[in-house]
């Protein structure tokens, strides 16, 4: 039977519904948001700072991006320097730890297809996905 799903965030074959790792105050973010919109494509959001990830969620998403945790991070946001995650003897399980506890730490945007997923920097960057 031929799929009539009309849902808007699964318009691209084959693909599970896109996910958008979304912060409606970063100005990337809502660049981002907007550039998928414009291609027809109305992504689920995830706030993620309203809705923080758990462990299984952030590794996940990690393994999609194909990152480890320092590349997720934003080594410029002050808690980055007053937890000295710079500091390279520090281990995954520790940075893991706190891109848990401080969910401001993840870079972002970050679309995800539930396979793949790409940090939107640019924000031009998430339409990759979409091919």
């Amino acid at each position: 039977m031929l799929n009539t799903n009309t849902d808007d965030s699964t318009t691209r074959a084959g693909f599970m519904p896109f996910t958008l790792y979304h912060n409606p105050r970063c100005s990337k973010s809502r660049q981002a948001l907007q550039l998928l919109q414009e291609q027809g494509i109305e992504p689920q959001l995830r706030k993620y700072l309203d809705e923080p990830l758990n462990l299984d969620e952030l590794k996940q998403l990690l393994s999609q991006l194909d990152m480890t945790p320092r590349q997720l991070m934003r080594t410029g946001e002050e808690i980055y320097r007053e937890l000295d995650l710079a500091n390279t003897e520090l281990d995954d399980a520790q940075l893991l730890d706190a891109l848990l506890q401080h969910p401001r730490l993840i870079e972002r945007p970050i679309l995800s297809n539930g396979k793949q997923a790409l940090v939107g920097r640019p924000p031009e960057q998430v339409l990759q996905l979409l091919k």
